[in-house]
């Protein structure tokens, strides 16, 4: 899971960064006595949706993280799309789209990062279901318990600090009753 996640987050970051960078220069010829004018065109600016799209990547590092058993290999395949779609966009923004001079190798690793994260993306939606997940302290309890320091009613002791402390733990509200 860990080498998923972070290829993920490489990928991802990799292309975003590419995304932003300088991909073309165009020069624009004016009448006498004017210089040229240069338009400076960055993989946003040709394809807006691509550095979107790889930020999406991004976060879907968080979300394999976060998630468990099917959700986690939808996200997986989600991942793999978000990835194939970032690579195609750095091809088709860096060769089809550009005028002017080109700068190739921008493109290229936003193709390289789009790869690895579908890359991560597909290993995610294998073998996600089988990774460990987070903890369950973090999820909410059933609400018909009551913590075992409770006194009358349900509501926690206030002298006890410690059993406030662990009816936090539990997702439980000391306050409440």
């Amino acid at each position: 899971m860990t080498y998923a996640v972070l290829l993920c987050v490489l990928g991802a970051g990799l292309a975003v960064f590419a995304a932003t960078r300088t991909w073309a220069v165009e020069l624009i010829p004016r009448p006498a006595p004017l210089p040229a004018r240069q338009v400076v065109s960055s993989g946003g600016d040709l394809l807006p949706w691509l550095p979107a799209l790889a930020l999406v990547g991004l976060a879907a590092a968080g979300a394999v993280l976060a998630t468990r058993g099917v959700v986690r290999r939808c996200v997986g395949a989600l991942l793999a799309l978000v990835g194939l779609g970032v690579a195609a966009g750095g091809a088709y923004g860096g060769f089809a789209v550009a005028r002017g001079e080109v700068s190739v190798g921008w493109p290229l690793l936003c193709m390289l990062g789009g790869v690895l994260a579908a890359s991560a993306g597909v290993v995610t939606a294998v073998r996600g279901g089988t990774w460990p997940v987070m903890g369950a302290r973090y999820e909410r309890g059933r609400p018909d318990r009551v913590p075992e320091a409770a006194g009358a009613g349900g509501r926690v002791d206030a002298g006890r600090t410690a059993a406030v402390w662990d009816a936090l733990d539990r997702g439980e509200d000391p306050t409440a009753g």
